[in-house]
């Protein structure tokens, strides 16, 4: 989370893109992996008129002005648009990670009407259930040779899949190349079990539980976290604020790096005397878009230049050299809600771009636990799409504001107000529709027998007739239940997000006694036991 609010899409439903065609699998995978391999469902160059066998609709192979050879699909008026598919066999697929990928250039594509027209490369994916529409996001109008992608889990009720290329509800004009299908090894939990024992925390107490912290955050209110409030672990963030719509310059990316994890070397000999773990997390990474409220977010430059890629996996190696016989140091967060869009030439995906970074901290630290997000701003919903990165001593996390009407209501702009439970946008939200909403996590921590950590949660105070108090002992109640470590979002950050202001939006100070919220926080912390590392006399 950022010091001030997230965007307006925060937590809405984006695509997951896939890497290049060519998987990279990291030698002597670690305990975390087993040893089956990659499985190429389908793979096409459209180099020759035999590789259009098998497809139907219409499009036709030919050679581009390069010398390509490509599929080439044209259609002249925005109406009904021109696509080609193929169905595949769903033998062994159910419930595996299906990695899509093609390159594809365009010419005088029209803008599309809506979200999910226009250039489609998409799977679609029919079972007992329903139906569901996977696709990878592609601009319009006219660009040359790009890699795009996607990434999606099979339903375990799935009866058909097809694959789908062309245009829908535009006209112009698109080549496809080297277009390919592949199942990632299929792993679960009892295999990894058999190898690993217990899942790695990270840490030998029953439970960490915490907040997150401004990364100005001054001693005596870290005292009061830790000690009065007996906090084990703070998520410490780096974060860059900027003018909205610019990206955090590479060759500024030091500078600012060394000034913020000076604070924190700062404040790490408190955290020790308190017996408080840290987290670092990374909230702003090298080409990070400035979105709103001046945050930086991990989208934009991010995963479409390929020196902040690279800059990226030696900022791991800069901070896990600094940080590497620090006791209090927890974890590495990676980068905190990585936002994949088209991921640009010698890019790759945020899946790949995790290995890459993790490999280089293990080139210094073997032992450090490796926070990792999935894509999807780190919501829930992405880790039916993440797979386990391929080394050891990872822990996985998400961040939990669903429903966002309701979390983030009066945020950005006045609009309806949302009681928890309650009909929130049409849905009826209690504990029963939060767990269901926190099913793919539950799902991924069975599937792969990993430790979850919940690294940010929250509900903004002003809620109606105390409803952020009662989403708050729901989320949490959920959690332990769960055996999940979590930190609240935020301690002494932004008032919005405040345990200690009241529920009156109009008052801007600190409550004098206690609010229901922070009661409900510091019960919890209560039951904390502290490290043997932390000083009893703090």
């Amino acid at each position: 989370m950022q010091l001030f609010p997230k965007p307006p899409w925060h937590g809405l439903p984006v695509f997951s893109i896939a890497a290049a065609v060519a998987l990279v699998w990291l030698a002597n995978a670690c305990v975390a992996a087993d040893t089956q391999e990659p499985r190429v469902l389908f793979k096409n160059r459209f180099n020759g008129p035999d590789s259009m066998r098998g497809w139907s609709g219409t499009g036709v192979v030919q050679r581009t002005g390069d010398g390509t050879e490509a599929l080439v699909i044209e259609n002249t008026t925005n109406s009904p648009g021109r696509t080609i598919s193929r169905s595949f066999n769903i033998e062994d697929l159910r419930g595996r990670i299906v990695r899509a990928s093609a390159r594809l250039k365009a010419s005088g594509v029209s803008s599309k009407p809506n979200s999910w027209n226009g250039i489609k490369f998409m799977l679609v994916l029919e079972g007992t259930s329903g139906k569901s529409y996977p696709q990878a996001p592609v601009g319009f109008g006219t660009f040359d040779w790009r890699q795009i992608g996607f990434r999606t889990r099979i339903p375990d009720d799935v009866t058909n899949i097809v694959l789908v290329l062309g245009l829908e509800q535009v006209a112009g004009k698109v080549w496809f190349s080297e277009v390919s299908l592949v199942a990632a090894p299929e792993r679960t939990g009892e295999a990894l079990a058999e190898k690993r024992g217990s899942p790695f925390k990270g840490h030998s107490l029953s439970r960490l539980r915490g907040a997150m912290v401004s990364p100005s955050i001054d001693p005596e209110s870290l005292r009061i976290l830790g000690h009065d409030w007996n906090a084990n672990v703070i998520r410490f963030q780096l974060t860059r604020l900027g003018k909205p719509g610019s990206a955090v310059a590479v060759e500024q990316y030091d500078e600012w790096l060394e000034g913020e994890l000076k604070k924190l070397d700062f404040l790490l000999p408190l955290c020790q005397r308190l017996g408080v773990y840290v987290v670092v997390d990374l909230h702003s990474p090298p080409g990070g878009t400035v979105i709103s409220g001046g945050y930086v977010a991990a989208d934009g430059g991010f995963f479409s230049d390929k020196t902040c890629q690279t800059k990226f996996v030696e900022v791991w190696q800069k901070i896990a050299a600094r940080y590497r016989d620090r006791p209090a140091i927890w974890g590495y967060d990676l980068v905190n809600e990585p936002v994949e869009s088209e991921i640009g030439t010698g890019c790759v995906d945020w899946q790949e771009l995790a290995e890459k970074a993790a490999a280089a901290i293990r080139e210094i630290d073997k032992g450090r636990t490796i926070i990792v997000e999935p894509a999807l701003w780190g919501g829930p919903e992405g880790l039916d799409t993440f797979e386990p990165l391929h080394t050891s001593n990872v822990v996985y996390s998400v961040h939990m504001y669903l429903p966002h009407a309701f979390t983030h209501q009066g945020v950005y702009s006045a609009g309806t107000e949302y009681r928890y439970p309650g009909n929130i946008s049409g849905v009826y939200w209690d504990k029963a529709k939060l767990e269901q909403a926190l099913r793919p996590v539950v799902n991924f921590q069975k599937r792969y027998g990993v430790q979850i950590y919940i690294g940010e949660f929250s509900a903004i105070r002003w809620a109606p007739d105390n409803s952020a108090e009662r989403y708050l002992g729901d989320l949490i109640a959920i959690f332990e239940d769960r055996g999940w470590d979590w930190s609240y979002h935020a301690f002494r950050e932004w008032s919005g997000w405040s345990v200690e202001h009241s529920s009156n939006r109009n008052e801007t100070e600190r409550s004098p006694t206690p609010t229901a919220r922070q009661k409900i926080l510091q019960s919890w912390l209560k039951k904390n036991e502290k490290p043997e590392w932390g000083d009893p006399n703090r």
